[in-house]
């Protein structure tokens, strides 16, 4: 892989990126904001990439990348997975979507619920944000309350209820024991704000209180075991244990957001912290690296969607849910993720976490490491955060990471804008000695800067 110099000025510890910045100026003139996904948006514009292979990127200027971000999660395999490209390229020659259902929308069914032991039935749709919104939508549907509750600072896609306190500030959030229900977006209504209930993350006694206070009126309550904005930290057993027995005993509907977490293990999150939900929402990895959303659950939750008898309680549609290319790269995907890949990916997780720290602390570092599994995140404070509001960075500290980014891409890295990483199946305890050592001088430089 060909290496990129640095600078010693900070503010050019990007690699070279012209034609890059050509793009965007060119996106600019057609495309609001010069693309079109807000988490790839950087200033002063962001890496244009040509091609990927393995564990690699490359840019439209010709440079190489360790890629430890596989799309925010969604790439398992890495990019360009053999068995994946052959199964398109024999479904391409069959067609690319259709006005009715294909063999493949079964079969992929019945490889998920057979993955997760509590899974009856599953429905199709082309995005992480879509399958959150319908699992909402059925809850609503089934109990005919109006209220969700969710934790302060969880991402769970672009649906207005659930974006509620997704970025809350220091100026806004309130009490920790009672989060004020912050809108994400202009224009939000009120009644919006005025559905969702904002729990403190992990905290017991807090959100019982909270709970207690709304459970007439509560349709929902969305978790995610491992989430990333609350600083990649995993959900407390007792926790999870509460918030399962509060919502049977109320019938609440439990919704888990395993949009990542699926990556948890051979079973999806829920397993691998042994509880069952009563509706999981998944996309990402189960798509092979196209877009792909889905819903499951015990067929007496599932059943909000059933059309067999009529219009159901929900109608899901959608030209392209359950479309063979999505599903035929999701089989494959998923097929050659065996148990033991799972267990490879968790030693390497292990090895990528304790690695960094050991780093950090013979290096004199104030920097910790969070996660599970495949997934970690760095964060510019010495000791690792517990919750949304530790985990919140500053402006100055978002002008740090900015520049801690650019300053692992420069030395060939990609990382997600918040430091956030994954593995991929292709990677090697190599690729993770090549990360460490590129953190340790990125770090480095700017502690010095």
């Amino acid at each position: 892989m060909s290496k990129i110099k640095i600078s010693g000025n900070t503010d050019s510890t990007r690699p070279n990126l012209i034609a890059s910045a050509e793009l965007f100026e060119r996106g600019k003139r057609v495309i609001t904001g010069g693309n079109t996904r807000l988490a790839i948006s950087e200033r002063p514009h962001p890496i244009y990439f040509a091609r990927g292979t393995g564990v690699h990127l490359v840019d439209v200027d010709g440079n190489t990348y360790l890629d430890f971000l596989n799309n925010f999660t969604a790439l398992i395999h890495g990019h360009s997975y053999r068995p994946v490209l052959d199964r398109l390229h024999h479904q391409l020659e069959r067609g690319l979507s259709f006005s009715g259902p294909t063999e493949l929308e079964v079969e992929f069914a019945e490889l998920l619920c057979g993955r997760v032991p509590y899974f009856d039935q599953i429905r199709f749709m082309n995005s992480g944000t879509e399958a959150v919104m319908y699992a909402i939508k059925a809850a609503r549907a089934l109990t005919g309350r109006p209220k969700i509750a969710k934790f302060e600072g969880g991402f769970h896609g672009s649906y207005d209820p659930i974006e509620i306190s997704l970025d809350s500030t220091p100026a806004n959030w309130g009490s920790r024991s009672a989060p004020n229900a912050m809108p994400y977006c202009a224009g939000m209504s009120e009644s919006v704000t005025a559905d969702t209930v904002v729990l403190p993350f992990n905290e017991l006694g807090a959100s019982r209180e909270i709970l207690e206070g709304n459970k007439d009126k509560l349709a929902a309550v969305v978790i995610d075991l491992l989430p990333q904005r609350v600083g990649l930290v995993p959900m407390k057993p007792s926790y999870l244990s509460f918030l399962r027995e509060f919502t049977a005993r109320h019938g609440i509907v439990l919704i888990s957001d395993e949009v990542m977490s699926f990556r948890l293990s051979f079973h999806g999150g829920i397993t691998r912290f042994g509880f069952e939900a009563d509706l999981c929402a998944f996309a990402k990895i189960i798509g092979g690296g196209l877009p792909i959303g889905a819903v499951g659950g015990p067929s007496r939750f599932m059943l909000a969607f059933d059309s067999a008898n009529g219009k159901p309680l929900v109608p899901q549609a959608g030209t392209l849910s359950g479309n063979p290319m999505s599903m035929a790269s999701g089989i494959t995907a998923m097929q050659s993720l065996s148990e033991q890949d799972f267990q490879r990916l968790d030693d390497l997780g292990e090895y990528a976490r304790s690695s960094l720290t050991e780093m950090f602390r013979r290096e004199g570092l104030p920097y910790s490491v969070t996660g599970i599994a495949s997934m970690f995140r760095i964060h510019l404070r010495s000791e690792a955060p517990k919750d949304y509001r530790e985990a919140y960075a500053a402006p100055e500290q978002q002008e740090k990471m900015r520049m801690l980014v650019w300053a692992l891409q420069g030395r060939g890295v990609i990382v997600s804008p918040t430091c956030q990483l994954c593995l991929s199946t292709p990677m090697s305890t190599d690729h993770v000695d090549e990360m460490v050592t590129s953190v340790r001088a990125a770090a480095q430089m700017l502690e010095a800067a």
